[in-house]
């Protein structure tokens, strides 16, 4: 398997003399190796799954917890309440996955492209995120609470409520992304670029915006949120 990352979409920043660069995230390139078809039963605590393809394999209601992924493809599998806390998936592609409730807190996706997933309800609070591309899509209520992103890019896709309360996001980028009524409740934010977000609404949270880079319109769509925050009353002269 050879693997590289990529340099990220946003590294060029703001152009201008003495403006602060925005370092974009490094994407990850996955190139898997030539696959087994996974032949189990289903998924087992602490697994060990290396250059596997699972493809429509319903695990629904399964406990994969501390589950080990590697040089995997997942392809329209179901996740239906799927345990899959402390799992690690690395240098895997999933494609089409789908469910509600899907249990990955607390753990690690580390060089891994999920396209065109349908969640709802997934769990992956105080987990590691790093040169993850989650491209396509729509993630309903997507946990991320006290979790740890670096180098991640939303790409194409549709986040509903998104919850980054408490997390450390660092070099993520929101590509043609709709964010709805997201919270950044005590989140920190280092080198984030929003702004080419398709849709940004931020529910909670507008006060921990320092660090992302906005661009002109959303700052004016911010703006009644904005002067809430700091207590500014904005009414039309009588």
């Amino acid at each position: 398997m050879v693997r590289k990352a990529a340099g990220g979409t946003g590294g060029s920043g703001t152009a201008g003399k003495g403006k602060k660069r925005v370092a974009g995230a490094r994407r990850p390139e996955v190139r898997l190796p030539s696959l087994e078809a996974y032949d189990g039963f289903g998924l087992e605590p602490d697994g060990d799954y290396d250059g596997l393809d699972f493809r429509e394999l319903d695990f629904g209601g399964q406990d994969g917890g501390g589950a080990r992924f590697m040089d995997c493809a997942l392809t329209g599998c179901a996740l239906d309440e799927t345990r899959l806390r402390h799992a690690r998936v690395l240098d895997s592609v999933l494609t089409g996955i789908r469910g509600v409730g899907t249990d990955l807190a607390e753990s690690t996706l580390r060089d891994v492209e999920l396209v065109d997933a349908r969640l709802g309800g997934v769990q992956l609070h105080g987990s590691v995120l790093e040169r993850v591309l989650i491209r396509g899509g729509k993630i309903d209520y997507l946990n991320l609470r006290k979790a740890r992103l670096k180098d991640v890019v939303f790409e194409g896709c549709v986040l509903v409520e998104p919850d980054f309360g408490g997390a450390r996001l660092e070099r993520v980028e929101f590509v043609d992304c709709a964010l709805k009524g997201a919270d950044l409740t005590a989140a920190t934010l280092v080198d984030v670029d929003l702004r080419r977000a398709a849709e940004l609404d931020i529910a909670r949270g507008v006060d921990r915006l320092a660090g992302a880079v906005i661009s002109p319109s959303q700052l004016l769509d911010l703006a009644p949120v904005l002067a809430a925050q700091i207590g500014v009353r904005v009414e039309a002269a009588g």
